[in-house]
Protein backbone atom coordinates (compact mmCIF):
# COMPACT_ATOMS: atom_id res chain seq x y z
CA UNK A 1 0.00 0.00 0.00
CA UNK A 2 1.47 3.55 -0.98
CA UNK A 3 2.25 5.92 1.50
CA UNK A 4 -0.64 8.56 2.92
CA UNK A 5 -0.29 11.82 2.38
CA UNK A 6 -1.75 14.77 5.22
CA UNK A 7 -3.56 11.86 7.26
CA UNK A 8 -4.72 13.90 10.12
CA UNK A 9 -6.16 16.66 7.68
CA UNK A 10 -9.97 14.43 7.31
CA UNK A 11 -10.23 13.56 11.41
CA UNK A 12 -9.17 17.09 11.96
CA UNK A 13 -11.96 19.23 9.54
CA UNK A 14 -14.35 16.66 10.32
CA UNK A 15 -14.08 17.88 13.91
CA UNK A 16 -14.45 21.34 13.11
CA UNK A 17 -17.32 21.05 11.05
CA UNK A 18 -18.85 18.47 13.84
CA UNK A 19 -18.16 21.41 16.53
CA UNK A 20 -20.09 23.68 14.30
CA UNK A 21 -23.29 21.46 14.21
CA UNK A 22 -23.07 20.25 17.56
CA UNK A 23 -23.24 23.98 18.20
CA UNK A 24 -26.47 24.45 16.85
CA UNK A 25 -28.42 21.50 19.22
CA UNK A 26 -29.61 21.93 22.39
CA UNK A 27 -27.03 22.08 25.30
CA UNK A 28 -27.67 19.21 26.58
CA UNK A 29 -27.80 17.00 23.99
CA UNK A 30 -25.45 19.36 22.26
CA UNK A 31 -22.65 18.58 24.89
CA UNK A 32 -22.74 15.05 24.51
CA UNK A 33 -22.70 15.07 20.39
CA UNK A 34 -19.47 16.91 20.60
CA UNK A 35 -18.13 15.15 23.49
CA UNK A 36 -18.66 11.77 21.00
CA UNK A 37 -17.53 13.67 18.44
CA UNK A 38 -14.06 14.71 19.78
CA UNK A 39 -13.55 10.99 21.21
CA UNK A 40 -14.10 9.93 17.69
CA UNK A 41 -11.54 11.81 16.50
CA UNK A 42 -8.98 11.26 19.19
CA UNK A 43 -9.26 7.01 18.49
CA UNK A 44 -9.03 8.37 14.37
CA UNK A 45 -6.04 10.02 15.13
CA UNK A 46 -4.23 7.58 17.24
CA UNK A 47 -5.04 4.74 14.77
CA UNK A 48 -4.03 6.73 12.13
CA UNK A 49 -0.63 7.53 14.08
CA UNK A 50 0.07 4.26 14.60
CA UNK A 51 -0.58 3.33 11.42
CA UNK A 52 1.13 6.12 9.14
CA UNK A 53 2.92 8.28 11.28
CA UNK A 54 3.73 11.76 9.71
CA UNK A 55 2.58 10.52 6.70
CA UNK A 56 4.40 10.78 3.35
CA UNK A 57 5.51 14.34 2.41
CA UNK A 58 3.99 16.34 -0.29
CA UNK A 59 6.17 16.87 -3.34
CA UNK A 60 8.56 19.82 -3.28
CA UNK A 61 6.14 22.61 -3.39
CA UNK A 62 3.15 21.27 -2.12
CA UNK A 63 3.37 22.09 1.37
CA UNK A 64 3.17 26.32 -0.43
CA UNK A 65 -0.34 24.98 -2.32
CA UNK A 66 -1.44 23.51 0.24
CA UNK A 67 -1.11 26.18 2.78
CA UNK A 68 -2.49 28.98 0.17
CA UNK A 69 -5.50 26.91 -0.69
CA UNK A 70 -6.15 26.77 3.21
CA UNK A 71 -5.75 30.06 3.80
CA UNK A 72 -7.65 30.87 0.36
CA UNK A 73 -10.29 28.67 2.17
CA UNK A 74 -10.56 29.83 5.55
CA UNK A 75 -10.56 33.66 4.01
CA UNK A 76 -13.07 33.21 1.93
CA UNK A 77 -15.24 30.92 4.67
CA UNK A 78 -14.82 34.05 6.35
CA UNK A 79 -15.49 36.98 4.77
CA UNK A 80 -19.02 34.90 3.04
CA UNK A 81 -20.10 34.61 7.01
CA UNK A 82 -19.30 38.18 7.66
CA UNK A 83 -21.23 39.72 4.05
CA UNK A 84 -23.81 37.42 4.50
CA UNK A 85 -24.63 38.25 8.68
CA UNK A 86 -24.37 41.78 7.42
CA UNK A 87 -27.16 41.47 4.80
CA UNK A 88 -29.32 39.75 7.14
CA UNK A 89 -29.05 36.28 5.90
CA UNK A 90 -26.64 34.73 8.09
CA UNK A 91 -28.64 31.65 8.45
CA UNK A 92 -27.00 30.84 4.94
CA UNK A 93 -23.00 30.96 6.45
CA UNK A 94 -22.62 27.52 7.68
CA UNK A 95 -24.06 26.14 3.75
CA UNK A 96 -21.96 28.61 2.13
CA UNK A 97 -19.10 27.30 3.64
CA UNK A 98 -19.76 23.97 3.18
CA UNK A 99 -19.71 24.37 -0.73
CA UNK A 100 -16.35 26.67 -0.43
CA UNK A 101 -14.95 23.44 1.59
CA UNK A 102 -16.23 21.59 -1.04
CA UNK A 103 -14.56 23.03 -3.92
CA UNK A 104 -11.35 23.44 -2.08
CA UNK A 105 -11.46 19.80 -1.52
CA UNK A 106 -12.04 18.85 -5.23
CA UNK A 107 -9.24 21.46 -5.56
CA UNK A 108 -6.99 19.46 -3.16
CA UNK A 109 -7.84 15.98 -4.96
CA UNK A 110 -5.34 16.61 -7.34
CA UNK A 111 -3.06 17.58 -5.21
CA UNK A 112 -2.66 15.08 -2.89
CA UNK A 113 -4.02 12.42 -5.65
CA UNK A 114 -6.83 10.76 -4.21
CA UNK A 115 -9.98 10.49 -6.24
CA UNK A 116 -12.02 10.00 -2.41
CA UNK A 117 -11.69 13.71 -1.80
CA UNK A 118 -13.57 14.83 -5.12
CA UNK A 119 -16.47 12.17 -4.00
CA UNK A 120 -16.16 14.54 -0.36
CA UNK A 121 -16.13 17.84 -2.69
CA UNK A 122 -18.83 16.99 -4.60
CA UNK A 123 -21.10 15.58 -1.42
CA UNK A 124 -20.43 18.66 0.70
CA UNK A 125 -21.29 21.30 -2.67
CA UNK A 126 -24.66 18.96 -2.55
CA UNK A 127 -24.69 19.70 1.29
CA UNK A 128 -24.43 22.80 0.96
CA UNK A 129 -27.21 23.32 -1.52
CA UNK A 130 -29.41 21.03 0.43
CA UNK A 131 -28.36 23.06 3.57
CA UNK A 132 -29.02 26.62 1.51
CA UNK A 133 -32.54 25.68 0.82
CA UNK A 134 -33.25 24.06 4.28
CA UNK A 135 -31.77 27.50 5.83
CA UNK A 136 -34.45 29.40 3.27
CA UNK A 137 -37.61 27.14 3.79
CA UNK A 138 -36.98 26.69 7.79
CA UNK A 139 -36.58 29.31 11.45
CA UNK A 140 -34.16 27.78 13.95
CA UNK A 141 -29.91 26.71 12.80
CA UNK A 142 -31.45 23.31 13.58
CA UNK A 143 -30.60 22.65 9.56
CA UNK A 144 -28.72 24.82 8.18
CA UNK A 145 -26.34 24.65 10.62
CA UNK A 146 -26.62 21.51 12.76
CA UNK A 147 -27.47 19.22 9.84
CA UNK A 148 -24.97 20.66 7.75
CA UNK A 149 -22.05 20.69 10.52
CA UNK A 150 -22.92 17.23 11.45
CA UNK A 151 -23.15 15.20 8.05
CA UNK A 152 -20.22 17.33 6.73
CA UNK A 153 -17.78 16.59 9.38
CA UNK A 154 -19.33 13.02 9.41
CA UNK A 155 -18.35 12.89 6.02
CA UNK A 156 -14.76 14.20 6.54
CA UNK A 157 -14.37 11.20 8.71
CA UNK A 158 -15.96 8.55 6.58
CA UNK A 159 -13.26 9.88 4.22
CA UNK A 160 -10.69 9.64 6.37
CA UNK A 161 -10.95 6.33 7.02
CA UNK A 162 -11.27 5.18 3.67
CA UNK A 163 -8.59 7.42 2.14
CA UNK A 164 -5.72 5.93 4.75
CA UNK A 165 -6.95 2.30 4.58
CA UNK A 166 -8.74 2.06 8.11
CA UNK A 167 -12.24 0.85 6.31
CA UNK A 168 -10.86 -1.83 3.99
CA UNK A 169 -8.49 -3.01 7.30
CA UNK A 170 -12.01 -3.52 9.24
CA UNK A 171 -13.77 -5.33 6.06
CA UNK A 172 -10.81 -7.83 6.67
CA UNK A 173 -11.43 -8.30 9.65
CA UNK A 174 -14.97 -8.68 10.00
CA UNK A 175 -14.27 -11.47 7.18
CA UNK A 176 -11.98 -13.39 9.06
Amino acid sequence: MRGTRVPYLEPIVGAAWWTVGAAALDAGVGTVVLAAGIGLTGVLVMALRSRHGAGEPLPRGGRGRFLRLLGITVALVAVAATVLGNLSWGELAVPVAAAVVGVAALMLSSQLDERSLLALGGALMVLGAAGALLALSSAGALYPQGVVGLVAGGLFWLTSAHRTGLLSEARYRARR
